[in-house]
């Protein structure tokens, strides 16, 4: 797991846990051009601000990217702002580089102070372990709740040269992801050995962020961190990818598909989760119609924990519907289990349809189809379901 013009790395520094990757850091050999979406909560942790501050003057370059797990610096008032930029300029100086070209992420506790002197013993230790195929130990290191690491890869084929794209996420609990443009906890880090100019780097990476990540959902919950950064090393020497030119098809098509799989496994990853359930709401008279119903249905703890039992529990699945806001006809509803038709025309089919249903709902991805029978738009979502285990987990979290 390499990608040519980066090296990354990661430590045990005891942020919250002793003995555990905890820290950890991706480094540009040389100036890469980069990217980013973040959470649209109004309520955003230290380096959420920093980043959107970072790219909103301009065209920014980055060296380093520094994240921690077990602690989110978020709700830290001006000293989270603080250790934000302490922890870049002690990447700075142990890199030799612009302080301006470091960038910081953070995930875990909301709330707690960090512990700046762990974090500044660790460092020189960080910078030593960089090397080219550290990422295992980068992906391991940006995990909380997570039971495993989330990694995808695409190569790029352009006219002469393959490029590659790595994508490596983090994210179980703390999942409905709202992200927008610089003006999901989920943190997706998206490495490439192409050279891309910077304004088809944001917009690639918006339309994909917006077809993947803002189209899942665990709890619902917007976490305060979720951060999604795209970085182009220019290792490959390529013509930097444009909208003009005809490779940005494909760039914008393995980009996208490695965020639709990274996405795919954080659901499948769910703090507690059994299975992923895909959302689907069809004949819609507006697309924002469509995204509204199917995020409620997707959210409604009734809906979810009937996946959980294997329930084929139509009534809260319509009901969840009925209270989007949405204006509806009973008379016209149609609902799926894949193909198993449980619902016609607002009504229940019957036992042997649910019977067949259940079954289905015992595979580890299926699909909820909600037809309205209103108009043309459609609109889909994945989550899943919610099981005792992620009670159990979330119960205690901070204490």
């Amino acid at each position: 797991m390499e990608v040519k013009g980066f090296l990354a790395g990661a430590v045990k520094a005891g942020i919250k846990y002793e003995n555990r990757l905890d820290l950890a850091m991706i480094f540009a050999q040389s100036p890469a051009v980069i990217a980013g979406v973040f959470t649209k909560n109004e309520i955003k942790a230290a380096p959420v601000i920093m980043g959107m501050k970072r790219l909103a003057f301009g065209r920014p370059v980055a060296r380093a990217l520094v994240v921690n797990s077990g602690n989110a610096n978020a709700c830290t008032g001006t000293q989270g702002l603080k250790d934000v930029v302490q922890t870049m300029q002690l990447a700075a100086d142990a890199l030799k580089i612009d302080s301006r070209e470091v960038f910081v992420c953070s995930t875990g506790v909301i709330g707690a102070p960090m512990p700046m002197e762990r974090i500044e013993r660790a460092m020189p230790e960080l910078v030593n372990s960089l090397r080219p195929d550290g990422f295992d130990a980068f992906s391991q290191a940006i995990l909380t709740t997570d039971s495993h690491a989330k990694v995808s890869e695409r190569m790029v084929q352009l006219t002469e040269k393959t490029g590659k794209i790595l994508g490596i996420a983090k994210g179980a609990g703390m999942i409905g992801p709202v992200l927008g443009p610089p003006h999901a906890t989920m943190l997706v880090f998206l490495l490439t050995d192409l050279a891309l100019e910077p304004d088809f780097a944001q917009k690639a990476l918006n339309q994909a962020a917006d077809a993947s990540f803002n189209r899942i959902l665990v709890d619902g919950d917007t976490s305060t961190n979720d951060t999604v950064y795209l970085l182009a090393s220019g290792a490959l020497e390529n013509t930097p990818i444009s909208e003009t030119l005809a490779e940005a098809a494909a760039f914008q098509e393995a980009l996208s598909q490695v965020c639709e799989e990274l996405a795919l496994m954080i659901v499948k990853d769910g703090e507690g989760a059994g299975m992923a359930v895909t959302i689907q709401v069809e004949g819609c008279r507006t697309q924002e119609e469509a995204q509204i119903i199917s995020r409620t249905i997707a959210q409604s703890p009734l809906v979810k924990t009937a996946f959980f039992g294997r329930d084929p529990n139509w009534g809260r699945v319509l009901a969840a519907a009925g209270r989007a806001g949405v204006a509806l006809n009973p008379d016209t509803i149609q609902l799926f289990i894949d193909d198993i038709q449980i619902v016609k025309d607002g009504c229940g089919v019957g036992s042997e349809a649910e019977l067949q249903a259940k079954g289905r709902m015992r595979l580890s991805e299926w699909t909820l189809r909600l037809n309205l029978g209103l108009g043309e738009a459609a609109h889909s979502v994945i989550t899943c379901d919610l099981s005792v285990d992620y009670v159990k987990i979330n119960a205690d979290y901070r204490t």
